[in-house]
């Protein structure tokens, strides 16, 4: 290919949670979106084309995207713990990408750890705030846990995709009872 503009791959696709776009360059998997129906789709891959100055193209059969849908699917089906994908990092950087990085190679499938506790863990002890920002803008969730991440006091902090999701990605962990509702 001649062009240097990058190549974005992306699929909607089913899940217990409801529907995620993934997208991937041959880096890795790029971002994983929840929620993703016809609205939220197109502002993110015109977020992702600013941004990134792309070429997005929907190829629901790629092959850069084979391996995280089957590993998104056998996390949902309880069949997985621990993804072992290529992850394309370009959406993160910084402060941002080190508690990002901390939290998907030191926090286990079906543990949690304090925002507080993050921060010391990359070395910021007083940076709680900043790690919930940084949980924020994970452009990887469910593969990189920022579910795993809660209040110190026992509460469930914030999430992107919703209380109601995060909830369900914990008890899908054994960490929390299901939802009564």
């Amino acid at each position: 290919m001649e062009s240097s503009e990058q190549v974005v791959e992306w699929s909607v696709v089913p899940s217990d949670i409801g529907p995620l776009l993934l997208a991937a360059t041959p880096s890795g998997l790029l971002t994983v979106v929840f929620h993703a129906g016809p609205a939220v789709r197109d502002k993110v891959l015109e977020r992702l084309r600013t941004r990134l100055g792309a070429e997005l193209v929907e190829a629901p059969d790629s092959a850069l995207l084979a391996e995280p849908v089957r590993q998104l699917a056998a996390y949902f089906a309880g069949e997985l713990r621990d993804f072992s994908l290529v992850l394309d990092w370009s959406l993160s950087s910084g402060f941002n990408r080190e508690v990002l990085t901390e939290l998907a190679s030191g926090v286990p499938y079906g543990t949690v750890v304090g925002y507080g506790d993050l921060a010391g863990r990359v070395g910021q002890p007083g940076a709680a705030q900043a790690v919930g920002a940084a949980m924020g803008s994970n452009p990887l969730p469910v593969v990189v846990p920022c579910h795993r991440v809660v209040e110190s006091g026992g509460g469930l902090g914030g999430f992107g995709g919703g209380l109601e999701t995060k909830r369900q990605l914990l008890a899908l962990e054994g960490i929390l009872p299901q939802p009564l509702f």
